[in-house]
């Protein structure tokens, strides 16, 4: 971005990842989201996009 500032994306967790398997709640606490309805603000990266898509079942995405 020409004036410095980095784009960012924000993850809000809406599933719960009860008897799920234990990478994706891995994935959840690695985007900072542990608890229902958690919101998160990420740096929009390649790694960040794949691990939203990982867990995309379980998360609400705004750009």
């Amino acid at each position: 971005m020409p004036d410095g500032k980095k784009n960012t994306v924000r993850v809000t967790q809406t599933g719960s990842p009860i008897g799920r398997p234990k990478d994706q709640r891995s994935t959840l606490v690695g985007l900072g989201l542990n608890r229902m309805h958690r919101t998160s603000e990420l740096e929009d990266t390649p790694a960040v996009r794949g691990m939203i898509n990982k867990v995309k079942h379980l998360v609400r995405v705004e750009d």
